[in-house]
């Protein structure tokens, strides 16, 4: 057989068809091409959904077995726990069941006592229950919108609290939500009563200190004030009833070249996530109003001998 008319194309078992750098210019512009649809036209999305759908049994069956080692563990170090929880709910349970067996015959000393000494019995003031929609836009102020307003009977001055203690007043009122200036306000301030010592002081709004705390001004350098000193409205400015919880004392600064003591409160309401709040009203609109004083006896007679 002559040698020019041998076949010398390969076997059909060694053939391979198309290159491979022909396959891969054709399947990375197909990659190209489908990440362009899906970013663009989204079409792979319910295909992958379909997937996930397909393979969720699977996951799940292949996750259990991870998922009970890794809750046993859980388990047995919340059960020492949750038996600490108790104990100690135990205890503030008692201290509680104590208290509350006082209170009757607390309140009836107090009441013997004040009618004995002729005392005013305290204001009672009524309360409205509102919620805080958001904060006020400036950042150089420390207040608040609540949704309830002059359709609801909220005066300006009324004191604000939460379930902790003492939250601000309201400085404003519209028809249906009124502005809350907090007591860490720049411009805030409360008259208050350490009951530890009985020691009256005025508290003003810091807002420049972190998340926002009280200062104790015009106190002498070695007055009597501990750290962790509850401070509570004292009553005498006719806003805020008496006996309120409002801050805690943190940190006291005495110098040896000031005469006055730096006292820094936390206040004790959540200033900065409380959402419901209840809005009292001013304790002046429920006091007697002042007497007038009465007029000396010898200006009395001088005007009687006046012609």
């Amino acid at each position: 057989m002559p040698l020019g008319t041998l076949d010398r194309s390969p076997p059909p078992f060694f053939r391979q068809g198309p290159s491979a750098l022909s396959k891969l210019v054709f399947f990375g512009v197909l990659a190209v091409l489908l990440m362009v649809a899906d970013n663009r036209f989204r079409i792979i999305k319910p295909v992958r959904a379909a997937i996930a759908t397909v393979l969720y049994p699977l996951q799940w069956s292949m996750l259990q077995p991870v998922i009970l080692v890794r809750d046993g563990g859980k388990y047995f170090e919340s059960l020492g726990t949750s038996h600490a929880n108790e104990a100690a709910a135990q205890y503030r349970l008692g201290l509680q069941s104590q208290r509350a067996q006082q209170v009757e015959q607390l309140t009836f000393e107090n009441a013997r006592l004040r009618a004995l000494l002729d005392l005013r019995a305290r204001v009672s003031a009524p309360a409205l229950a509102a919620q805080v929609l958001y904060a006020a836009a400036d950042p150089f102020t420390r207040k608040v919108i609540v949704d309830k307003g002059a359709l609801a009977a909220v005066q300006p001055g009324s004191p604000v609290l939460d379930e902790l203690g003492v939250l601000g007043q309201v400085t404003r009122v519209y028809p249906l939500v009124s502005e809350v200036t907090l007591i860490t306000d720049r411009n805030q301030a409360i008259p208050v009563l350490n009951t530890r010592t009985g020691l009256r002081a005025l508290a003003f709004g810091e807002p420049s200190v972190g998340t926002g705390s009280l200062e104790l001004r015009f106190l002498d350098a070695n007055v009597d004030l501990q750290a962790g000193d509850l401070m509570t409205t004292s009553g005498i400015d006719g806003v805020y009833p008496p006996g309120l919880q409002v801050a805690r004392v943190s940190k006291i600064e005495r110098g040896a070249d000031s005469a006055f003591a730096r006292v820094r409160c936390e206040p004790v309401a959540d200033v900065n996530g409380g959402l419901h709040v209840l809005i009292l009203q001013p304790q002046a609109g429920q006091v007697p109003a002042r007497p007038e004083p009465a007029e000396d006896a010898s200006v009395t007679k001088t005007k009687k001998a006046k012609p």
